[in-house]
């Protein structure tokens, strides 16, 4: 690949884009639409005392959310739809090359896809300065985030080059990113409920005071004299098995954020931003059920049990989100290569009423 070429082929791809007034228009209502979305997360977020690090992951995962609607559409037909104006057989007879072309219009997509987020610059640091906003969590976020614009983008060039026809190259870009995005909790929901093991739990509760008094506790909670218990009973029923099945969300690209970002509690170990929510939920999936358990009321030692708090969940799980990326970066990287073989030149094969020029 050549730089120059490269660069040329991006060039004007953009060119091509900014020109339309419709991009101008998709921009201005993504802007708007942020402007509220701030306002409404200030506002949601009052109470907490910094409330920056929850209006700053709101905003990141808007324009996430963002990216994942459009980009396939602006990168799903960057080749075939060439192909079909008549306008990519000219390109190819010129010094550039197959990979020049695909990655130029991989890069012209990702830059496209990177509009989004400047649009979404000046909303997150306004976020940043309501405070509770760590200097880590803007960079790892910021990274993950136009790492994943290009990822997105990747995948929509790519099928472009696979697929002949510019409308089922754009459905299937938005199929794969739907299998990521949304694909990935729904199979892990129904593969995780199918697989299912035996809960017992042994349990007896105070029934009366032995003296027949009203109150059988004092007010440390300590008992007060003596209790009648009632007998142990045991109940069983099927647990669902989330513990074995949490790696199916790894993929998801916003689990990769949530999951990337550093997170911030407050003082009772909770979360107070999206992105520890999320985090909190996908960890918490690592952690197998208590298969056997004894609830024994009338225990001198009886303390109600606390679940852990989330600060508590995060410190003991694993992070995934590196294995997830590094399954998108594969994704991208083998259907990279599957459109340069169906693009490169001379074409050996091409498939029924394809059209050269």
């Amino acid at each position: 690949m050549n730089l120059s070429r490269l660069w040329t082929i991006a060039r004007l791809e953009l060119t091509q884009r900014v020109r339309t007034v419709s991009w101008y228009v998709l921009l201005g209502i993504f802007a708007l639409l942020l402007v509220g979305v701030t306002a409404l997360s200030f506002l949601s977020y009052a109470p907490v005392e910094e409330r920056g690090a929850g209006v700053y992951s709101t905003v990141v995962y808007i324009t996430l959310l963002l990216a994942v609607l459009v980009s396939p559409t602006l990168s799903g037909n960057s080749i075939n739809g060439d192909r079909d104006a008549a306008t990519l057989a000219p390109v190819q007879v010129t010094l550039a090359s197959t990979g020049d072309i695909l990655f130029g219009k991989f890069l012209a997509a990702w830059i496209t896809g990177l509009a989004f987020a400047a649009v979404a610059a000046p909303f997150l640091i306004i976020a940043t300065l309501a405070g509770g906003v760590s200097a880590w969590m803007v960079i790892i976020s910021v990274a993950i985030l136009v790492v994943q614009i290009g990822l997105i983008s990747a995948i929509g060039v790519a099928i472009s080059g696979i697929l002949p026809r510019p409308l089922f190259s754009v459905a299937a870009t938005y199929l794969v990113v739907a299998a990521l995005t949304v694909g990935t909790p729904i199979a892990f929901g129904l593969v995780g409920a199918s697989i299912t093991s035996e809960v017992t739990q042994t349990s007896r509760y105070v029934e009366r005071c032995a003296d027949n008094s009203d109150d059988c506790w004092g007010e440390d909670g300590s008992q007060v004299g003596e209790w009648v218990c009632s007998d142990w009973e045991t109940y069983t029923w099927q647990q669902p098995r989330f513990d074995r099945v949490w790696w199916m969300l790894a993929p998801n690209p916003f689990v990769i954020l949530a999951d990337a970002t550093p997170v911030a509690f407050d003082r009772h170990g909770g979360t107070v931003d999206l992105f520890g929510a999320v985090k909190h939920g996908v960890r918490s999936a690592q952690l197998a059920p208590e298969l056997e358990s004894t609830w024994d009321e009338c225990a001198r030692d009886y303390r109600y049990s606390n679940a852990p708090s989330a600060e508590e969940v995060i410190a003991q799980t694993v992070p995934s989100w590196f294995v997830g990326l590094g399954l998108q970066v594969l994704l991208a990287a083998g259907l990279l290569w599957w459109a340069w073989a169906r693009t490169r030149t001379p074409a050996r094969t091409l498939p029924t009423g394809t059209r050269i020029a």
